[in-house]
């Protein structure tokens, strides 16, 4: 069950960031479901990527302070960046 538990924390930052990312970024707005799904997925990606980079928070990590800030950093950058990426796009697809 620990090894689950940063994914938890990356999704539920993810979903945060992104509605963070929205309602400071009003005109890539996708709405609270859409900003949290972009959000979800993005906090997961985030994690990943992260750990690709050598900066491990997944099943090898320990859940150490420094471990749990570093998921909740990488989900919540990650959330706000595919949010941004994807009202993005659907901007651009409605001109």
């Amino acid at each position: 069950m620990e090894s689950l538990l940063p994914l938890v924390i990356q999704l539920i930052s993810g979903a945060a960031g992104g509605n963070l990312a929205g309602s400071l970024m009003k005109n890539l707005s996708l709405g609270t479901l859409g900003n949290s799904i972009a959000g979800i997925i993005g906090g997961g990606l985030g994690g990943q990527i992260l750990g690709m980079l050598g900066m491990s928070m997944g099943a090898d990590a320990g859940m150490d302070i420094g471990s749990i800030i570093g998921s909740v950093a990488g989900g919540g950058v990650g959330g706000g960046a595919l949010m941004a990426i994807v009202g993005a796009i659907k901007n651009a697809m409605a001109k």
